[in-house]
């Protein structure tokens, strides 16, 4: 078991259930766990929220049709209303991913054995997302659009020469996206949970040291308060960036070259 001191120790995954078939290492692992956690959760939310569909809206109806307008209102800003087809695509994925980021703000999880976990702080989770967003973006583009998806990286309205040096530069920023997608997640969710632990580990340290250490021990609490704070901003932010940006590369799926 790794050190509880060690700020990385908590992005470890360990198999919950094991599982092997000869060299195939099938476990259940507790970043499997978290991910399901987090679509139950999501799921059985908005059921119990949609469950009256009163006409006056009760505090769960009302967040739940919050919800539905925000996605819907960002998609059509980004991609127009004919963006809306992907509508339940981009919900899934930005409920998903808020759901995820917030699960791993809370350490102690009621399950034997089992501390939070941040799913979104794993690259391989972020860039298999990243890869399903590329996948129908390039997917869609080329079967609604033909060869005409090429455009994307022929922009109108350019001089002709231009073509040799925006061409490889489209190529490259096309080809990069699903990298900054994923990293710009992954880097965030990391790097603010090890800060975090960080400064809880510094009032541990400053209070075991003894009763004089215990009041110095006060500034990097209240530092640690206004941190968690941020954090759970960050959670909302980082799924809010992630699904806008799946709106814009879809908004170039449906009008290339634009």
């Amino acid at each position: 078991m790794a050190d509880a001191t060690n700020p990385i120790a908590q992005f470890e995954i360990h198999p919950v259930f094991p599982l092997k078939i000869g060299s195939l290492d099938l476990s259940f692992t507790n970043s499997s766990y978290f991910m399901v956690v987090a679509v139950a959760l999501t799921v059985a939310g908005l059921m119990m929220a949609m469950s009256r569909r009163a006409l006056v809206p009760g505090r769960g109806q009302s967040v739940a049709e919050m919800l539905y307008e925000f996605v819907a209102g960002m998609i059509r800003d980004t991609a127009g209303t004919e963006g809306l087809r992907f509508f339940p695509f981009v919900f899934t994925l930005f409920i998903f991913i808020l759901m995820a980021n917030l699960l791993g703000m809370f350490h102690y999880f009621p399950a034997p054995g089992l501390h939070g976990f941040t799913v979104t702080s794993h690259i391989i989770v972020t860039f298999a997302l990243s890869l399903l967003v590329m996948a129908i973006v390039v997917g869609y583009g080329i079967y609604k659009n033909g060869f005409k998806f090429l455009k994307l990286f022929a922009p109108s309205g350019i001089p002709l020469p231009l073509y040799i040096i925006v061409t490889p530069v489209e190529i490259i920023s096309f080809l990069s996206r699903p990298i900054s997608l994923s990293v710009r997640l992954f880097a965030n969710m990391l790097a603010g949970h090890i800060l975090l632990k960080v400064f809880a580990g510094f009032i541990v340290m400053l209070g075991a040291a003894g009763a004089g250490y215990a009041v110095i021990g006060v500034l990097p609490f209240f530092m640690l308060l206004a941190l968690t704070a941020l954090e759970f901003l960050v959670a909302f932010l980082q799924a809010y960036v992630f699904a806008i940006l799946t709106c814009i590369y879809l908004n170039d799926a449906l009008h290339p070259g634009h």
